[in-house]
């Protein structure tokens, strides 16, 4: 193992334990609030991503064991003691599919780290905002997929998450030197895809959105500013 891709991993490892005792710990009371603000935060893990130098070891050694672990936290937990006690905010596999996300994105664009935080922010920041925007303000619904939604945050799946994209470009082209140039023609491709982000967000039902949007976001992004 090299030095970058150990030190990156006592940060990821690190930081998520942080996040997990200061959720149960600050937002005991509040479940449900817990569980969205650990959702958010734990996609500040984008800014850890340069300090690994292999690709399998940010795929399979960081990433991977949490598709297990968040299992383990998941409605679905072979561990009986567990079960039944998960908070019932949100979609029971959410963090699971969050990071299986995670996993393929380190694999398939490690040597695009940006992609990978574009399509983590997504799911984090996007996602995440959207979520507490519409439980907290979210009068008007709507039902497409058998999931009901909610106007207010479909809007602040949007807003939030161009902010986050335009975050993370700041950051890699300040810490990769990736060279994003913002124009106004690149800034309304930005804006392109949260768009769409919000939309797919809007017909995924039961939690799938942790897959779907940070795969569409990444895929558009990676289609249009890299190949």
């Amino acid at each position: 193992m090299i030095q970058g891709d150990f030190i990156g991993i006592l940060f990821v490892y690190g930081y998520v334990a942080l996040l997990l005792g200061v959720t149960e710990k600050v937002l005991v009371k509040h479940p449900e609030t817990s569980r969205k603000v650990l959702h958010i935060m734990v996609g500040n893990i984008a800014f850890l991503l340069p300090i690994f130098v292999s690709r399998e070891m940010m795929a399979f050694v960081a990433a991977g064991p949490f598709i297990f672990l968040t299992f383990l936290m998941s409605p679905y937990t072979p561990i009986k003691s567990i079960r039944g006690k998960t908070s019932s905010a949100g979609h029971g596999m959410g963090l699971v599919y969050y990071a299986i996300t995670w996993t393929v994105l380190a694999y398939l664009f490690f040597d695009y780290m940006i992609v990978i935080a574009i399509g983590i922010f997504a799911m984090s920041y996007g996602d995440g905002f959207a979520s507490l925007v519409g439980v907290k303000y979210g009068r008007h619904k709507y039902n497409i997929a058998g999931d009901e939604k909610s106007f207010i945050g479909t809007i602040a799946m949007f807003f939030s998450t161009f902010v986050a994209m335009i975050v993370a470009i700041v950051y890699y082209n300040i810490v990769q030197g990736t060279g994003f140039h913002f124009t106004f023609i690149s800034v309304g491709f930005l804006a392109l895809f949260a768009a769409a982000g919000a939309i797919v967000e809007g017909f995924t039902p039961k939690g799938l959105d942790n897959l779907t949007v940070p795969f569409v976001i990444a895929a558009m992004y990676w289609m249009v500013f890299i190949i």
